[in-house]
């Protein structure tokens, strides 16, 4: 399927207690649990999906978390208590669309913000449309926007793994990805270091190659 565009493959060796709750939280299909690897597949168009939805589920034993299909884009995310059978699912439905992983496209970083000491209106603001943890008046708040939209999925848990933050929100699908974090203004800065860092290292294709 030569003419199928991958725009994000990203491979989680540990998902962290608070991403996998959220997942767990927003998710319609299986449900992950910390600890379980994962992978997270976004490709063009977005129909695309159900057929490397198939081929992954029955490569090994994984499960599938969601699989949204939209016009656009589709993405799949699997997960599963070994890496090597959920990376090697996530390869064979490359492989069967004629892909490799750096046919993805590296991740572009279009907004980073640091809010510090958030006041307590704008706190309640945020929570009213958040799945994950509440933010409070007086943290410091993070919000990061990332092109193409599941590299989200690999930030907040980056994140979470190098530093003591609270995920607020995060939105792995459509055009773009955001993620929310909340904390000490420290533990944010330690948070946003760890996050350009793993998206500096992604592998792949520049826009338009």
């Amino acid at each position: 399927m030569a003419d199928t565009e991958l725009r994000t493959f990203v491979f989680l060796d540990r998902m962290q207690p608070q991403f996998a709750s959220y997942v767990a939280t927003t998710a319609r299909g299986y449900l992950p649990v910390a600890g379980e690897a994962a992978v997270y597949i976004e490709i063009a168009p977005g129909i695309a999906i159900n057929r490397a939805t198939d081929v992954a589920l029955k490569a090994n034993d994984v499960r599938p978390g969601m699989q949204i299909v939209e016009r656009a884009y589709g993405l799949l995310e699997i997960h599963g208590p070994s890496q090597a059978e959920v990376l090697a699912s996530g390869h064979a439905a490359l492989e069967s669309m004629g892909l490799g992983e750096n046919d993805r496209l590296k991740p572009r970083i279009m907004s980073s913000q640091v809010i510090t000491n958030v006041s307590d209106y704008q706190a309640q603001l945020i929570n009213r449309m958040r799945y994950g943890h509440m933010l409070l008046g007086g943290d410091a708040l993070y919000i990061l926007e990332v092109e193409p939209a599941a590299y989200a999925a690999l930030a907040a848990n980056e994140a979470e793994k190098n530093a003591d933050i609270k995920i607020i929100d995060v939105r792995s699908s459509g055009a773009f990805g955001r993620v929310y974090l909340g904390g000490t203004e420290s533990s944010i800065a330690e948070a946003v270091a760890a996050v350009e860092a793993a998206l500096r290292q992604v592998s792949g294709r520049e826009r338009g190659a």
